[in-house]
C-alpha cells in the first residue's frame, strides 16, 4: 500500500492525489470525481503516510491500520461511515484493539473508514507488507557496501586531460610607478 502521495484537505471531501507541485502551493486530483483543484501553501494539508491513531502503547501509524482493515475485510470494502456508532466502535476494536478510547473520537474512526473505502475503490489498498520495498532497499544498501569507495575528486591522480587544461599560476603583476606632476 502506497499513500504517500495521497493528500487530505481540510475543507474538502475525500482524498487527493498529488500531481504536481508549484510556486504558490500544488495541483492535487480527487479520488472521488478525478477533478484537479489547486491548493495554496495556507490550506490545512494531511498527508496519509504522516497521520498515525492514538494507542494504549503509543501512536500506529495510518497506514498499519488500512493494512488491518484489508486483512479482516480480505481487501473489500469496510463497513460505510453512516453505520451507527456502536457498530463502529466495535469494528474498530476488532481491527486495532488497543486503540485509546480517550483520544480516539468516532469522528476520527468513521473518517478513517470513508478514507479506507475511497482507496479501496481505487485499488490502493493491500494486505500485504511492504516487503518488496523493504527488500529493494536493502539490496541497494548491501550493494553500496560491497562496492569499494571511489576516491573523491581532490584526493584522485589527475589525468593527462586535466593537466593539459590546468592554468599554469600567473607571476604576480609590478605596481605601476606614478608620474610626477609638478
Amino acid at each position: 500500500m502506497n499513500v504517500d502521495k495521497i493528500l487530505a484537505i481540510s475543507g474538502k471531501p475525500g482524498l487527493f492525489e498529488l500531481k504536481l507541485q508549484t510556486r504558490t502551493g500544488f495541483v492535487a486530483e480527487s479520488l472521488l470525481d478525478g477533478k484537479k483543484v489547486t491548493v495554496g501553501l495556507r490550506s490545512n494539508v494531511s498527508l496519509l503516510s504522516e497521520i498515525s491513531m492514538y494507542t494504549e502503547s503509543g501512536e500506529k501509524p495510518l497506514v498499519e491500520v488500512l493494512r488491518a482493515i484489508a486483512v479482516k475485510e480480505n481487501e473489500g470494502a469496510a463497513p460505510s461511515a453512516k453505520e451507527d456508532n456502536a457498530t463502529l466502535l466495535s469494528y474498530f476494536g476488532q481491527v486495532v484493539p488497543d486503540f485509546d478510547k480517550d483520544r480516539v473520537y468516532v469522528s476520527d474512526i468513521k473518517k478513517v473508514f470513508n478514507w479506507y473505502n475511497i482507496l479501496q475503490a481505487k485499488g490502493l489498498v493491500s494486505k500485504d507488507e511492504p516487503k518488496a520495498e523493504a527488500e529493494k532497499q536493502d539490496a541497494d544498501q548491501a550493494e553500496k557496501a560491497a562496492k569499494p569507495a571511489k576516491p573523491k575528486k581532490s584526493e584522485a591522480t589527475p589525468t593527462a586531460d586535466e593537466t593539459a587544461n590546468e592554468e599554469k599560476p600567473k607571476a604576480a603583476k609590478k605596481p605601476k610607478a606614478k608620474k610626477n606632476e609638478e
